[in-house]
């Protein structure tokens, strides 16, 4: 069984850098560069919808050249990979908070989503200024907010009331990979991968390949996912 959901923390750029004695910039450039043949093998091994997670509300408290090598990384592969988002049919969405980001940031965001927002078999949401207790917390604002309008009940307020209010409306993450060796979630899609299954490789991002991939894959068709029961 294929995943429909991957979500992928992806870390390990700056040690990758840091083993070859370049700047932890070069390595979020070779983990950028990765991007583009890897989330199309994903795509086609069957996944439908692969949330990226680019950048945590925590990651502010780096180095400010560091944060402001990402924004810049972000407007340019956004800019330069939209036209191939719209060949490749794919939906570009995001998640997070839109505070404290530049407007040429929020600029490639919004243009990247307008351009791709009709199609829907293949989405990729990329989690920037991103926390998934924030996340929670603005969630639970919007629904107390239609309360108070009289839009809803307190009593109707249900899990799937809950997920039509988050950043996306996107279905349940099947499958959370980290690379890098580390084993923690790190404030990652709380609630969406709630039942998910996860998998820890040991590779940095920039050399986490398609062939990386499939052994995912392959650990991942070898679980027995019982969701509680």
């Amino acid at each position: 069984m294929v995943p429909n959901h991957v979500g992928i923390i992806m870390d390990g750029n700056g040690r990758w850098a840091k083993q070859r004695g370049l700047k932890r910039s070069m390595g979020h450039k070779a983990g950028a560069k990765n991007l583009r043949g890897l989330t199309k093998h994903i795509f086609d091994k069957g996944v439908k919808v692969i949330s990226l997670y680019a950048f945590s509300t925590e990651n502010f408290k780096r180095d400010k050249e560091e944060v402001d090598y990402l924004m810049n990384l972000l407007v340019e592969y956004f800019n330069t990979e939209r036209k191939n988002f719209v060949k490749g049919k794919t939906k570009v969405v995001f998640s997070g908070s839109r505070n404290n980001l530049r407007k040429d940031v929020l600029d490639a965001m919004d243009a990247t989503s307008k351009d791709t927002e009709m199609f829907d078999e293949r989405i990729i949401n990329i989690c920037f200024n991103y926390g998934g207790r924030l996340e929670i917390v603005d969630t639970t604002k919007k629904i107390v907010k239609q309360v108070l309008d009289g839009k809803l009940k307190i009593e109707d307020i249900t899990e799937e009331v809950f997920d039509d209010n988050l950043y996306q409306k996107l279905p349940p993450v099947d499958l959370v990979i980290r690379t890098s060796g580390e084993q923690r979630i790190s404030n990652f899609l709380l609630w969406q991968a709630s039942y998910a299954e996860y998998y820890f490789p040991k590779v940095l991002f920039p050399d986490f390949d398609e062939k990386e991939f499939d052994l995912a894959l392959e650990e991942y068709e070898n679980r027995n996912r019982r969701f509680g029961g």
